[in-house]
């Protein structure tokens, strides 16, 4: 008998143990974190707690996310305030630069709003108008290489990861693009939930101020 046919023997009668008790205390086996023999019953006890212990940390993961997302939740809820009280597209815009800066810690933000831009004399190039316009929503990923790492003026040596937020549903009327030294503060495979509702906030706090 081998004993892939002991497995299934047990698997196969489950009542074995009730009718056989004597043998969870006469049945020795190593124990799983040293080379000592100890009771198959023992055997059980410590699987169950090193179980318990990986639901345990699953758990402290859990509460931590639900931390962080209250956390979060907080600041867009401060933002929204800002946005909100904001009279005209001046405090508007500083609303939004101050709360990303302070309450996010994004250290580079740069804004551009198609028809603002065009009055202020900066028109947004048409390559990079087409690319916002076909994002659908924010993409995020390395600095390098990335068309719009010029908005950052001079600080666009020292950026390593951007995050491009467009701002619109129906229709595009900006962009926001966040930059930061940190080549993994935003990444490609990143949740974005937070990005889109601040750039939904965004669209319509300048949409009415413009």
């Amino acid at each position: 008998m081998e004993a892939k046919d002991v497995a299934q023997f047990l698997k196969a009668n489950p009542q074995f143990f009730d009718q056989h008790p004597q043998l969870l205390e006469s049945i020795y086996v190593p124990h799983p974190h040293g080379g000592r023999a100890i009771p198959l019953t023992e055997r059980q006890i410590v699987s169950l707690r090193d179980k318990v212990r990986v639901l345990e940390g699953k758990l402290g993961e859990f509460v931590r996310f639900g931390e962080d997302n209250d956390a979060i939740g907080e600041k867009v809820h401060r933002l929204s305030l800002a946005l909100v009280g904001a009279r005209d597209f001046a405090a508007t815009e500083h609303a939004l630069y101050f709360h990303l800066r302070e309450d996010f810690a994004v250290p580079h933000v740069a804004l551009r709003v198609w028809d603002k831009s065009a009055l202020e004399g900066s028109p947004v190039a048409d390559e990079l108008l087409s690319k916002a316009e076909t994002m659908g929503a924010p993409l995020c990923g390395p600095a390098a290489g990335n068309p719009f790492l010029p908005w950052f003026g001079e600080a666009q040596e020292h950026i390593r990861s951007v995050a491009l937020v467009p701002l619109g549903q129906t229709r595009t009327i900006g962009l926001l693009a966040l930059g930061s030294e940190d080549p993994q503060r935003f990444f490609a495979e990143m949740g974005t939930l937070y990005l889109r509702r601040i750039g939904e906030l965004t669209a319509g706090a300048l949409a009415a101020r413009t």
